[in-house]
């Protein structure tokens, strides 16, 4: 297909997805981004969140964590922390997480324990919207 480009999604633990798709939508720290065939060169930072992925026609969700993305022409390279499928995300754990990471936030934390809880908020809050857990 002439209006698809090559996806690879990478982690230190595995690929996590590579091939053709038509499209892939991102958290950035500005906002979301997609990307189509014939897109711009550029290197983004990846934001905590969903990504979309459009393959065959049909529409794929997983969750990233924090990451870069390298688009060119033909292809994007996401270099992610974790990525994950909704069926591989632990829902009791990231309620949990989800939990833990509220309790701290209402306690008195230096910066660093601050930004690491809301991290960590983010992460467990993305997993489970991506499951439909959370909307």
């Amino acid at each position: 297909m002439a209006n698809t480009f090559y996806l690879e999604i990478v982690t230190p633990d595995r690929k996590f997805i590579s091939g053709d798709v038509e499209e892939l939508i991102v958290k950035t720290p500005e906002g979301e981004m997609g990307v189509l065939s014939g897109h711009m060169p550029m290197v983004v930072a990846i934001a905590v969140g969903p990504a979309r992925i459009k393959k065959d026609g049909e529409w794929l969700e997983a969750v990233l964590s924090e990451g870069f993305m390298e688009v060119m022409q033909d292809k994007a390279v996401v270099l992610a922390d974790t990525a994950e499928w909704p069926n591989e995300i632990d829902i009791n754990r990231a309620k949990a997480a989800e939990e833990r990471a509220r309790e701290r936030l209402q306690s008195k934390l230096s910066r660093i324990e601050y930004m690491r809880s809301q991290a960590a908020l983010q992460r467990a809050v993305s997993r489970l919207r991506v499951t439909g857990r959370m909307k």
